[in-house]
């Protein structure tokens, strides 16, 4: 792929995101945040510009991808974006260095939630306001938007999906995948404007339930308060968020599915499944476990179950800090940090269908021990697996593991306790936000030394990007012609 179709595919890019910046810029003039004018309307502004003249030098060139571009572009289109969405927290002076600014906006893309502000509610409203906005856009996806608007995109488009989307097994929902992205993005942007209405009528003023709208359905994490969703101290806007963060980490081509009728998809799901399944088992033992603990046991519940779904959709949110629960809750927790939701949502981690693929196999190589000469197969959806899926997860989790000790042994060196840097390690590359001990939800990460933020947002970006996208460019072969 040439020069001129990369800088115009990035560049379109940087003008859909800059286009949203019209979202914060108009809290900001309806606020009278007049400071955070020239923050928004600059680079906004010069994205424009430049992708203008971008275009006209380009638009006789025809887009044309490799598979090995798609990673190219992919992966520079996420490292840009994160640079480009820090520069209104660089130009308004609310971020100490550049480095801490460029850890909040890669934080938020990635949706991982971490930051390292100890004052929130000190920040410009649109400021905050924007901070959940980059968690919205990351979490369905940054690149599936610019597939979804711009047609030139729609030719190879789909190794640019799959080169971002989660998940072993990446399809498409309707013959095209421009109808794909357009119709994912469309019952992404409809659950998020429902979410912001049930949250408006709950309580929550109009920027405060557009901003948790935003960090909800991105399962991100990031809140406009100091205390994150206690501070509205209504369990009515708990069980809201509680449901939509569950509805977040289900693979968005059931909703599609939802929609259309077929509903012997969702059925027939093995990962919906096993992902229902899981949620009420642990909410049952957590719920169960707190129980003494609390006044009632719709207290527990409602508690319990907002931390689980937000451990397990890698949103990040709380009500409390879960690490100053009894011992054997907080070990259903941290079990949580190696799951993550279903492939095609929102949610980070490991992903539910991979554990289903891993156990499988597991079964079948016991069965194949009983029976030397039988042949087994992994059956996902009532259908016949292939062996590559088995191939590409026993990989994926390889990786994983391997980039979690190395970020873990990072940790260490920035006088994280083993335990911490562990569990900061699970929470940077499964893009969930808070972990334990001195990472816990009631810490933030300004503490942490600037060469360790830099790893960790390598590690965020890794995750996001469902590791293969981010490390492929340190394989050798990667560079052979």
């Amino acid at each position: 792929m040439g020069i001129k179709n990369f800088l115009k595919i990035i560049f379109a890019i940087l003008a859909i995101v800059a286009t949203t910046y019209l979202i914060p810029l108009a809290v900001a003039l309806n606020c009278h945040e007049y400071e955070m004018i020239l923050p928004f309307a600059v680079p906004m502004v010069a994205a424009w510009i430049v992708y203008l003249f971008v275009y006209i030098f380009t638009k006789k060139s025809p887009v044309r991808f490799t598979i090995k571009s798609s990673f190219v572009i992919v992966a520079f289109a996420w490292i840009t974006c994160s640079l480009f969405g820090s520069i209104p927290f660089i130009l308004s002076g609310y971020f100490d260095s550049v480095t801490n600014a460029i850890f909040e906006s890669v934080s938020g893309f990635t949706t991982t939630g971490a930051s390292i502000l100890s004052d929130v509610e000190s920040l410009p409203r649109s400021l905050n306001l924007w901070r959940c906005e980059t968690h919205w856009l990351g979490g369905m996806g940054i690149v599936a938007l610019t597939v979804a608007l711009l047609p030139l995109l729609g030719v190879g488009g789909f190794q640019l999906i799959k080169a971002e989307t989660t998940g072993p097994d990446k399809g498409k929902v309707t013959s095209k995948i421009t109808n794909t992205a357009k119709a994912l993005w469309l019952i992404y942007f409809s659950m998020t404007a429902l979410l912001f209405v049930l949250l408006k009528v709950a309580g929550m003023d109009f920027i405060d339930a557009l901003s948790h709208a935003f960090s909800t359905l991105g399962t991100g994490g990031f809140s406009t308060r100091n205390a994150s969703i206690a501070s509205f101290n209504s369990p009515l806007i708990e069980w809201i968020i509680t449901v939509f963060m569950f509805f977040a980490g289900i693979n968005f081509s059931l909703f599609f599915y939802l929609v259309i009728g077929k509903f012997k998809e969702i059925k027939n799901n093995s990962e919906f499944k096993v992902y229902v399944s899981l949620s009420v088992i642990i909410i049952a033992l957590v719920t169960l476990i707190l129980l003494p603990s609390f006044k009632n046991f719709s207290d527990a519940l409602r508690i319990g179950a907002f931390q689980v779904f937000s451990i397990l959709s890698t949103t990040g949110f709380s009500t409390m800090d879960f690490t100053l629960w009894v011992p054997a809750a907080q070990f259903l927790i941290f079990i949580l940090f190696f799951i993550g939701g279903c492939s095609g949502s929102t949610s980070g981690g490991i992903k539910v269908v991979r554990w289903i693929v891993f156990q499988k196999q597991v079964h079948n190589e016991l069965l194949r021990m009983l029976h030397p000469h039988g042949i087994f197969t992994v059956r996902l959806n009532q259908k016949p697996g292939r062996k590559d899926i088995v191939f590409n997860v026993a990989s994926f989790m390889m990786c994983y593991a391997v980039l979690v000790a190395l970020v873990t042994f990072c940790g260490t060196f920035a006088n994280l306790d083993v335990f911490s840097a562990f569990t900061g390690a699970l929470s940077m590359v499964g893009n969930v936000g808070p972990g334990f001990g001195q990472l816990c939800p009631s810490n933030n990460l300004g503490f942490l030394p600037a060469a360790l933020k830099w790893i960790y947002m390598f590690a965020m970006l890794a995750g996001r990007l469902e590791i293969y996208t981010m490390i492929m460019f340190f394989v050798p072969d990667f560079w052979k012609r």
